[in-house]
């Protein structure tokens, strides 16, 4: 008896599906809050300011660059 029990408790079986669907679970609700968040104009504004002015040269002096000639 006492064996029957070890082997239905240590039985894995499934174990690692669970996992996964855990893990797909846990990834759709992170998914569905970046949703959430972007949606946001703050943080719309603040994301397209930011990807700006990565793009954007600036003369160390503050100037804005002068073109190529």
């Amino acid at each position: 008896m006492n064996h029957l029990i070890r082997k239905i408790v240590s039985e894995e079986t499934g174990a690692a599906t669970a996992e996964y669907a855990i893990a797909t679970m846990a990834a759709v609700g992170f998914a569905g809050l970046l949703v959430v968040i972007m949606r946001s104009d703050e943080v719309r504004t603040i994301l397209f300011d930011l990807v700006k002015s990565a793009l954007t040269f600036t003369n160390p002096n503050g100037d804005a660059a002068a073109p190529a000639q």
